[in-house]
C-alpha cells in the first residue's frame, strides 16, 4: 500500500527540478507510505516526466521497491494498492516465458502489460491506482480499481498534466488556489461528499472507478476508457438454496485472496453481520489465532461492544477492544476533516480514524465489512425505496403537500436521536412524485428543496445528478439493483471508501474490503431481489449462507451504525466556532448563502428549536475546510 504522484511538463524543467517538484509532492503523503520514497524523473526538450510514490511495505518487503522497471528500462511503474490474484497471474506468464526479478504485485502489472498491453488491466483484481510509463510508444497509462477503493486525482495546470493518490499533492503544486466547482459544492451539500469525475475544485478531477487515462506525448492529450465491461444486471433462474451455497463460497475466497500478507493481519470488528462474517471467515482460513479490533464508547446510547464480544469469543480471537469518550473523537477533528482535502461531513470518519490508529498499533492491515450493504441490499434507504413506490399509489400528491406540511409543526426534532420522528420526516422530505425519489434519499445533507433554500441562485444547481442518471440510461431509478448501482456509482466511492481510506491511511494502516470483489457484485446483480431483501429481512441471502456459523438470532440483532453525537458537539464544544461561520461578514464576502435562511437553521440548531444535525454539520464542516484553505487559517 502506497502512495503515488506523477506529472508531465511541457515547460522547460531540468532534472533536478523535475525530482525536487517530485519529492515535495511525495512529502505531503508520507503518512501513505513510511517505509520508502521512490522516484523515476525524464528530462527531454519537448517535456518532462516525472513518477514518485510513497512505499507502505505489506508484500515483499525486500525486493519491492518501486518505481520498477521492465528489463530494457523502456517501461516504468509507480503502484498503490494490492493486486489479490498476482501470484495466479504470475504464474500464467511464467507459462508464457515472462521472467521476474521480484516477489512483488507491481511487477506483475508492468510485465502482464509488457506482455499482453492493456488488455491486461481487465486481468487485476485488487484495490490500486498505478501509473505506467511506455517510452516505447510515448504513451502513460494511468488507472483505477473497479470500485474505486484507492484514490485518483488528475489535472491540467500550468501547461503540466499531474496526477495523484491525495488532492493536496496536486493542489500544493498550483500558483494560486483553484476556483471552487459549482457541481462539487451542489454535489457535497447534497450527498456529504463529492464523487468522481467531480472535486470540489474547478479543473482538478477523480478519475472514475473502473477507468484508465492514456496520455499522448506526442499529441499532448489524453483520453479516458473504461477498464472492465459491467454487464447489464440479467436476472438468473439460480434455486435459493444454490444461491446460497454460491454466496458462502465466493466469501470464503475473496477473504482467502485479501489475507496475503508479508506483516501482521487482523480485522475490525463491529459486531454487525458484515464485520463479523468477514472475521469468521478468516478465523477459518489460517490456523492462528486472527486479531480483532473493536472500538466502544463509555456512553452507553453509543456503545455496541457486547456484540463484537460475542463473536470474538465465538472465534477465540485475540480480541482488542478500545474504549473511548466523546473527548477522545473531538481530538483530532481538525486534523481528520482537513486531510480529506475537500469538505467531507461522513461523521463516522472520526471513529474510524481512532479505530485505524489503535488498530496500527498491533496489524499493518486490517480486513473490514464495508461494501456489505451496497453488494447485498443491506440499507435502510433501500426501505424507504420500496415504500416511496407504494406511497405514492395509494396518496394523491395534494395529500401528501398537507402532510409534509403538517409533519413541519408536529415532528419537530430538537435533539440529536435520530429516532422516529427524524426518520418519518427524511422519508417525507424525500417522497418525489416524478420518480426522482432516490437521489433526493441518498441526499444526507440537503434534498433539492432545501438546498435552493439554502444556497444562492448562482451556485444552486438542480440538475446535478443529470451526468450520473446518464451513466444509469436515464432510466426511473425504482428497483433495489437500481438502488445499488446508483450507490456504487455515488455512494461507494464517494463517500464510503473515500472515508475508509484517507482515515486509515493517515495512520499507515491499510484497510481491505473482501466483500468488494467484483465477482461477488455481478453474482449479487444476478439474483431475484427477494433473495437479498426479502419483505423487510434485509441482506438475506448472505444472512441465510453464514446462518448456521453463529448463535441463534445473532445476524438479526439490530445495529445503529458508526457514528458520531456531532449534533451535541455543535451545541456545546463546536458552539463558538461554528458561531463564528455564519457572521454576516464572512457569508457576505462568501457569497455563496443566503445568509437569513442559513443563520435561522444554523441557531435553530444551536437553540435546540429544531434538530438539523445532518444539514448544519455539513455546513460546519464546509466552512471549517473553507477557512483553512481560503482564508489562511487553520478553524
Amino acid at each position: 500500500m502506497c502512495g503515488i504522484n506523477g506529472f508531465i511538463d511541457f515547460n522547460s524543467s531540468k532534472k533536478d527540478k523535475v525530482v525536487s517538484f517530485l519529492n515535495n509532492m511525495n512529502q505531503l503523503i508520507f503518512h501513505r507510505g513510511p517505509d520508502e520514497n521512490g522516484i523515476f524523473a525524464e528530462y527531454s526538450d519537448s517535456c518532462s516526466v516525472g513518477m514518485g510514490m510513497r512505499r507502505l511495505s505489506i508484500i515483499d518487503l525486500s525486493s519491492g521497491q518501486q518505481p520498477i522497471y521492465s528489463d530494457d528500462e523502456k517501461i516504468v511503474i509507480v503502484f498503490n494498492g494490492e493486486i489479490y490474484n498476482y501470484k495466479i497471474l504470475k504464474s500464467k506468464l511464467e507459462a508464457e516465458g515472462v521472467k521476474f526479478n521480484t516477489s512483488s504485485d507491481t511487477e506483475v502489472i508492468l510485465k502482464a502489460y509488457e506482455k499482453h498491453g492493456i488488455e491486461s488491466f481487465k486481468w487485476l483484481d485488487g484495490m490500486y491506482g498505478f501509473s505506467i510509463y511506455d517510452k516505447r510508444i510515448n504513451k502513460i497509462f494511468i488507472a483505477r480499481d473497479f470500485f474505486g477503493e484507492k484514490p485518483l486525482y488528475y489535472a491540467m495546470i500550468d501547461n503540466k498534466f499531474i496526477w495523484a493518490s491525495e488532492l493536496k499533492s496536486i493542489i500544493k503544486t498550483c500558483k494560486s488556489k483553484p476556483a471552487i466547482s459549482k457541481k462539487g459544492l451542489n454535489l457535497f451539500f447534497r450527498l456529504t461528499y463529492v464523487p468522481a469525475p467531480h472535486t470540489i475544485y474547478e479543473g482538478i478531477f477523480k478519475l472514475e472507478a473502473n477507468h484508465f487515462i492514456t496520455y499522448d506525448l506526442e499529441k499532448q492529450d489524453y483520453k479516458i476508457e473504461k477498464i472492465n465491461s459491467e454487464p447489464e444486471p440479467k436476472e438468473s433462474d439460480i434455486s435459493f438454496d444454490d444461491a446460497r451455497k454460491k454466496t458462502k463460497e465466493l466469501v470464503y475466497n475473496s477473504v482467502d485472496s485479501r489475507s496475503i500478507a508479508d506483516v501482521g493481519l487482523g480485522t475490525f470488528l463491529s459486531g454487525g453481520v458484515d464485520s463479523s462474517i468477514i472475521s469468521l471467515c478468516l478465523s477459518r482460513a489460517t490456523e492462528r489465532k486472527i486479531d480483532t479490533f473493536s472500538i466502544g464508547f463509555k456512553k452507553a446510547s453509543y456503545d455496541e461492544t457486547d456484540k463484537s464480544r460475542v463473536v470474538a469469543k465465538m472465534l477465540d480471537s485475540n480480541h482488542h477492544e478500545f474504549i473511548i469518550d466523546e473527548d477522545d473523537l473531538k481530538n483530532n477533528i481538525h486534523e481528520i476533516l482537513v486531510n480529506f482535502d475537500e469538505p467531507f461531513s461522513d461523521s463516522a470518519a472520526l471513529p474510524t480514524h481512532l479505530l485505524s490508529e489503535k488498530t496500527r498499533e498491533h496489524v499493518t492491515v486490517a480486513l473490514t465489512g464495508d461494501g456489505g450493504d451496497e453488494v447485498f441490499g443491506g440499507y435502510n434507504k433501500y426501505y424507504v425505496g420500496k415504500m416511496n413506490r407504494k406511497y405514492t399509489k395509494v396518496v394523491p400528491k395534494a395529500l401528501h403537500n398537507f402532510i409534509l406540511n403538517l409533519s413541519k409543526k408536529l415532528l419537530v426534532d430538537k435533539d440529536d436521536k435520530r429516532g422516529k420522528k427524524f426518520q418519518i420526516n427524511k422519508l417525507l422530505n424525500a417522497i418525489n412524485y416524478e420518480g426522482e425519489f432516490y437521489w433526493d434519499i441518498i441526499s444526507l445533507a440537503n434534498t433539492s428543496r432545501q438546498l435552493s433554500e439554502i444556497m444562492l441562485p448562482e451556485y444552486f444547481d438542480k440538475n446535478i445528478f443529470k451526468e450520473y442518471k446518464n451513466v444509469l440510461g436515464n432510466k426511473n431509478i425504482k428497483t433495489l439493483t437500481d438502488f445499488r448501482l446508483v450507490d456504487k456509482i455515488l455512494s461507494l466511492e464517494g463517500g464510503m471508501l473515500a472515508k475508509v481510506d484517507r482515515t486509515s491511511m493517515l495512520t499507515s494502516l491499510e484497510c481491505r474490503a473482501p466483500f468488494l470483489n467484483r465477482e461477488i457484485w455481478e453474482f449479487t446483480n444476478t439474483l431475484p431481489e427477494k433473495y437479498l431483501m426479502d419483505g423487510w429481512n434485509k441482506k438475506y441471502i448472505l444472512k441465510e449462507a453464514f446462518r448456521d456459523d453463529f448463535p441463534e438470532n445473532f445476524l438479526e440483532k439490530s445495529k445503529s451504525g458508526f457514528g458520531s453525537p456531532t449534533g451535541d458537539w455543535l451545541r456545546q464544544s463546536l458552539r463558538k466556532e461554528l458561531e463564528g461561520y455564519i457572521d454576516p461578514n464572512m457569508l457576505r464576502e462568501q457569497g455563496i448563502f443566503n445568509r437569513d435562511e442559513i443563520t435561522k437553521i444554523v441557531t435553530d440548531h444551536l437553540n435546540s428549536k429544531k434538530d438539523s444535525t445532518f444539514r448544519v454539520w455539513s455546513y460546519y464542516c464546509f466552512q471549517k475546510w473553507y477557512k483553512f484553505n481560503y482564508l489562511n487559517g487553520e478553524a
